[in-house]
């Protein structure tokens, strides 16, 4: 039950009707987004919910899925009912395009079906549909919407017929053209031209009957007419008759092909529905993706705990001027069902009321809303709203006459099943009288169970919310000193109206504030500057505490990396000792065996001098064997720096910093040795440098760790592929792609995102803009993939 009628204007819902209606391709979408209804049926709107989260899926993936004719085909399915009659060659087109779009989709869906489940059980509504009728249709009407020539044996000798006869009139006009020109009997610069569907020849009038033939049309002026030969009358008349024959033969054969589908009529109607369904559910989706949209836990239990809720037409409007959104936390269930929210006028309250009744109303009707992943929700079998002036002059109804009216109902249909919805209650009125009636309708729709929102500036509902279970207080947070709305829903304490802070800093005088207070009564002043006061502290804990989470979120993540370089050291110790040990045994087994071996040729030898000398000098030369080598870095020629570059100088490639030996040059494009790696470069990315340069850059890279960088360019491919992938996982592997490929001086690199709904394309091209590495993007050829790859050219 939904109450008042006009509920979807009152809550916008209307717009996000618009909204979806963008986005649908066809207008049997559109005729689905008219349809949208909202239902308490738990399975209904969690199946709802699947498709649309499912089809999200789809366009998330950049998976490849029809986009175009979603064609009502009712109009056509209506006229080939009837017996004898028969569609036209682009009535048929039109039905071939919608079949091919609709076996499209069902191949999809049998193919992913797993993937799928929820948008793969309604191919339930096209399993009767004889696909056979697209290859029917297919053999008769071409790609261009005509009946082919192939279509029937009559059909093809009648256009072969037709072909040859136009070529001889052609032939025989060209002649007679020819000599009627050679005697000057046509105007200067005239030409062949059809007048009446016949080719005809422009004469002068003066000379119209030096020539033989029918006259058809004449010039504006009359100084020409158009006339057709004698010779030529026979021809055409073929021709006319040829024509005659081949729509005879088109209509029969149209007509043999509509009674072919006429007993599929009630299957293409559900295929029609099918058509208009997907549609329909690809723009819920579409509309979810642009408003960040998902589906929360539904749970039975009647509860709202929502993360992270936002305003879809709000945030659209706030992006559009450059602004953000402050998202809504919430929190209904159990002893705190009727949220009773207070606070300054333009603090939020009543679009944090409406935020609620519109979210809730559209997840009801089966979209995705704009919440975190982790909310939850129920669903309601009553949505009752109360927002603005309902006064009504024809019926004698004033404003505060029209919100007891609704009141009236609220109380008489409210139940457990009910979330309701009332926008500052109890004004209208005097506001003792208004406050007491407000309180009593409050603790009654308290009494029935019901869920809600409810904003408010009085204080004895405030207080009531305190001290009755199944209310709770709700606060619009407020910036005191800057006299600034937070637009934060704070639940738990009620909210100051700050009347007399901000009077006081508009500049009222002291006088009239200190009447003011005199008549609003010490109580009522002391209760609202404890609020004030508590309002004040919470935004300095709430300042205190964000500082200590960032600390604490550094100091952790120091810590980490503390931990795992400390665990690092540790493990390339043990390694290291472990290898160094390794090779100390195999060393000291080389040498005790040598000098076994010397010992043995010494007593062999009987120490006899000379052989006892080789052996020393054999010793000797062992020990210069197994002394620890030293690194010998390699020794370029000394070269002055900024001279004429050439053929084995030393040089350094500006963009990366890696030094190089010039190995060959060929005008302005350089061959590079870089260690076991050859490359070539432009002459303008490089700087000769001298011997002592050549050794700093080989120190320096020994104490950066031995970076190789013939080693990383060697690993590179210059060829990225995203298929398949999330937007939030591409971010990153794009990123680390760039910064690779321009560290190590690539100039030209690829990357492969697919075509799709261009979802990808855009992702990657939006963040290339943002890296100032980036000179320039466009795309691959269209043989190699076209817009599906974007070449990058780095600067």
């Amino acid at each position: 039950m939904l109450y008042p009628s006009n509920l979807e204007q009152k809550i916008n819902f209307v717009k996000i009707k618009d909204q979806l209606k963008e986005e649908c391709t066809s207008a049997l979408g559109q005729e689905y987004v008219d349809k949208i209804a909202f239902s308490s049926d738990f399975k209904l709107v969690s199946k709802l919910l699947d498709q649309t989260e499912e089809f999200l899926s789809i366009l998330v993936s950049g998976e490849v899925f029809p986009s175009s004719n979603f064609t009502n085909l009712t109009p056509y399915l209506e006229k080939a009912k009837l017996e004898g009659a028969f569609l036209e060659q682009d009535e048929f087109y039109e039905v071939k395009l919608a079949l091919q779009t609709l076996k499209s989709c069902i191949v999809f869906f049998q193919k992913n079906g797993e993937l799928y489940p929820a948008l793969s059980q309604l191919l339930g509504l096209v399993l009767e549909l004889d696909l056979g009728l697209l290859r029917a249709i297919d053999q008769i009407i071409d790609e261009k919407g005509k009946v082919r020539s192939n279509a029937s044996k009559e059909l093809q000798l009648i256009r072969n017929q037709l072909i040859y006869e136009e070529s001889r009139l052609r032939k025989v006009m060209e002649r007679i053209f020819k000599d009627a020109r050679a005697k000057g009997l046509t105007p200067e610069d005239a030409a062949m031209t059809i007048r009446g569907g016949r080719m005809v020849i422009p004469v002068a009038a003066e000379n119209k009957r030096k020539l033989r033939g029918f006259i058809h049309d004449e010039s504006a002026t009359g100084q020409t007419v158009f006339m057709e030969p004698e010779e030529a009358l026979d021809i055409n008349n073929e021709i006319r008759d040829l024509e005659y024959m081949e729509k005879r033969e088109i209509i029969r054969i149209l007509t043999q092909l509509t009674d072919r589908i006429r007993p599929s009529i009630p299957a293409l109607r559900k295929a029609t529905n099918y058509l208009g369904l997907i549609d329909f559910i690809r723009a819920k989706a579409r509309f979810a993706q642009k408003s960040e949209s998902t589906k929360p836990v539904l749970v039975k239990e009647r509860v709202l705990e929502w993360t992270k809720a936002r305003h879809p037409l709000l945030e659209k409007a706030l992006k559009s001027q450059g602004k953000s959104i402050v998202p809504l936390d919430l929190r209904l269930s159990g002893q705190h069902r009727l949220l009773v929210i207070s606070g300054p006028n333009a603090g939020g309250k009543s679009v944090t009321l409406k935020t609620v009744a519109l979210l809730q109303y559209m997840l009801q009707c089966g979209l995705l809303i704009p919440v975190h992943l982790d909310s939850k929700s129920s669903l309601f079998d009553n949505l009752f709203i109360d927002i603005g002036d309902e006064q009504n002059l024809e019926n004698d109804l004033s404003t505060y006459s029209s919100h007891l009216m609704s009141m009236k109902y609220f109380t008489q249909f409210a139940n457990k099943r009910t979330i309701l919805f009332i926008d500052e209650f109890g004004t209208g009125t005097e506001p003792q009288f208004g406050g007491a009636i407000a309180e009593s309708i409050l603790l009654e729709l308290n009494r029935l169970g019901a869920f809600g929102v409810v904003t408010t500036h009085y204080g004895n509902l405030k207080r009531l919310a305190e001290k009755n279970q199944g209310l709770v207080n709700g606060a619009m947070r407020y910036d005191v000193d800057r006299l600034e709305p937070m637009y934060q829903l704070e639940i738990g304490k009620p909210g100051s109206s700050f009347a007399l802070e901000i009077a006081s800093k508009i500049g009222l005088s002291k006088d009239i504030l200190n009447y003011a207070k005199s008549h609003i009564g010490e109580e009522r002043v002391r209760y609202d500057r404890l609020l004030t006061q508590l309002e004040n502290e919470k935004n300095q804990y709430s300042s205190l505490l964000e500082e200590v989470k960032k600390k604490d979120k550094l100091l952790q993540t120091r810590l980490k990396e503390y931990n795992q370089l400390k665990e690092t050291v540790e493990l390339t110790k043990k390694r290291l000792i472990q290898e160094a040990k390794k090779e100390a045994k195999s060393l000291l087994d080389q040498t005790n065996k040598k000098i076994e071996a010397v010992i043995r040729e010494i007593k062999e030898g009987k120490a006899e001098k000379e052989i006892t000398k080789q052996v020393r000098k054999d010793l000797e030369e062992f020990k210069l064997e197994v002394q620890p080598e030293k690194i010998v870095l390699p020794e370029p020629e000394v070269q002055v720096i900024g001279g004429k570059i050439a053929v084995g100088d030393w040089v350094r490639v500006k963009d990366n910093g890696a030094i190089a030996e010039v190995i060959g040059i060929k005008n302005k494009d350089v061959e590079l040795s870089i260690g076991d790696l050859k490359s070539n470069v432009k002459l303008s990315r490089l700087e000769k440098i001298s011997k002592t340069e050549v050794k700093k850059e080989f120190k320096a890279a020994e104490r950066r760790g031995n970076y190789n960088t013939n080693e990383k360019m060697m690993d590179f491919s210059t060829n990225l592929d995203l298929r398949g992938k999330r937007g939030e996982e591409v971010l990153p592997m794009i990123q680390t792609f760039i910064d690779e490929g321009f560290m190590l001086g690539i100039k030209d690199l690829r990357i492969v995102h697919g075509k799709g709904d261009g979802i990808l394309r855009e992702i990657t091209r939006n963040l290339l803009r943002t890296m100032p590495q980036v000179g320039k993007l466009e795309d691959e050829h269209a043989d190699r993939g076209g817009a599906g790859v974007t070449l990058v050219t780095l600067k």
